[in-house]
């Protein structure tokens, strides 16, 4: 039941964005970039951007309200009389404080056994720290002031408006690219046909998705090279705002539970907590984190 709202919501969100920036495109009246002489390469570059950051930042826009629907994300209310609720609450202010962050952030639990925390939100005023009831309930105070330090830390560096921003110029760059080599193939083969008439529409669109798989993967590459970079800031900043012992000891934390779940041969298990990753080989090319054994490794080095 939780998958199908989870995919019930992807596509909505996915729909509203393709019709909120058609209605965009249209009144800019960007589209059009094709012309008898060849393509017009600042419609295209127009075109490319709006589709390609438009839909980055709308999904931003909605990410907080997003996380809460999919994730089933419960936000504590500030008066609220449970202890832990409470404890977990002052934490997470606290460290905001320290951080100077202009707006306390929205604070929630989700129901998930695993050891998981995440932040999201457009803005530093405008942010949600969620942690699974998993992390609340197994983690010590000190790991889960790690854990949250490391979330706070991504909301202060502005790393939901950073990979945005690297997202989003990555897929303009993908359909600019796939749009303009398309094209020149389509050319040639109109070039070289003795009737003139080349390409299909068909074929055309084939080549130019088939191309845009190809950058997108890519891509992906750049974007999670990027992102492993920003985890180890978030990580040095977590340790500047909840103490280092802390950081290192909520990294450890989640690779025991990690090396439990191994041991116990559930891989089909997802051991997100703080999104990590512990894949190795080309796959982690693709990893949006660094192995938990670096980022230990980095923070007792200093480094």
């Amino acid at each position: 039941m939780a998958m199908f709202k989870r995919i019930s919501l992807f596509l909505a969100v996915n729909f509203a964005v393709v019709i909120t920036l058609s209605i965009i495109a249209s009144f800019l009246g960007i589209g059009n970039y094709t012309t008898a002489y060849g393509i017009d390469y600042t419609q295209l570059m127009f075109f490319c951007l709006l589709w390609g950051m438009g839909g980055a930042f709308i999904s931003l826009g909605l990410s907080r309200i997003m996380a809460k629907w999919s994730m089933g994300v419960k936000v504590i209310d500030p008066q609220t009389m449970d202890p832990r609720e409470q404890e977990l609450l002052q934490t997470v202010y606290e460290l905001a404080r320290g951080a100077k962050l202009p707006a306390m952030p929205e604070v929630g639990i989700y129901d998930s056994p695993e050891l998981n925390a995440f932040a999201t939100g457009p803005t530093k005023s405008r942010a949600l720290v969620a942690v699974s009831s998993g992390l609340l309930y197994r983690m010590s105070r000190e790991e889960r002031d790690g854990v949250l330090g490391h979330e706070i830390a991504h909301i202060a560096n502005g790393d939901m408006v950073t990979m945005t921003l690297v997202q989003g110029v990555v897929n303009a760059f993908v359909m600019f690219l796939a749009r303009v080599i398309a094209f020149a193939i389509a050319q040639g083969t109109r070039d070289r046909d003795e009737e003139g008439q080349g390409m299909s529409t068909m074929s055309y669109f084939l080549v130019r998705m088939a191309l845009e798989m190809v950058f997108m993967v890519l891509g992906s590459m750049i974007v999670a090279w990027f992102s492993r970079y920003r985890e180890y800031r978030a990580d040095a900043g977590g340790a500047r705002l909840a103490g280092r012992g802390s950081m290192i000891r909520a990294l450890q934390a989640l690779q025991r539970n990690y090396d439990d779940v191994q041991a116990g041969a559930q891989t089909q298990t997802a051991v997100a907590a703080l999104k990590i990753s512990n894949r190795g080989g080309f796959i982690s090319l693709f990893s949006t984190h660094p192995p938990l054994e670096e980022r230990i490794a980095r923070l007792e080095q200093g480094v």
